[in-house]
């Protein structure tokens, strides 16, 4: 009996320990990863939703005769092509103008973008289909909804407020 015999086999099972530990890093890798693409995509479409609305809120602040008329209340806005020319249009034309144009921007801008402008007194409710304006009080509500995880649903909502 030879009691200093070579061990065999001992060799495989450390390289089998090391690929599976290497493995389970690679997997938790690849976690990491795409949970830093999703926060940074979420993060992209919120800074997205937060310029398209200062956007708005600097177009109100340059018509300030469309504010006070009531011209970005309206639920139906309307592009005028005159608002492009050197004639000119209206101060509420301008501001159908401004929110048609805004909305454009924003369905392009953000995946299944919509959004909407209004005076509301509850400003923090309501979803794309029924934003939940109410046309009283003195604050503009400027809502903003998309599809964050792309899923066909507006899972997503960003608002703001603006007082004239």
């Amino acid at each position: 009996m030879n009691l200093h015999a070579p061990q065999v086999g001992s060799s495989l099972i450390e390289v089998l320990v090391s690929m599976t530990i290497l493995a389970v890093g690679i997997v938790g890798i690849g976690a990491l990863q795409t949970a830093t693409m999703k926060s940074n995509q979420n993060s992209y479409m919120r800074t997205q939703a937060n310029f398209h609305a200062n956007d708005i809120v600097e177009r109100m602040r340059s018509n300030t005769a469309g504010v006070e008329a009531g011209g970005y209340n309206d639920p139906n806005p309307v592009l005028t092509a005159s608002c492009q020319t050197a004639s000119g249009c209206t101060a509420v034309q301008m501001a159908a103008n401004d929110v048609a144009q805004w909305e454009t921007s924003i369905a392009a801008a953000l995946p299944l973008g919509a959004a909407t402008v209004c005076l509301d007194s509850t400003p923090v409710d309501g979803t794309a289909a029924a934003p939940a304006c109410n046309s009283s009080g003195e604050v503009y509500a400027v809502k903003i909804f998309w599809d964050d995880d792309r899923d066909g649903t507006l899972n997503q909502r960003f608002i703001m407020t603006f007082t004239p």
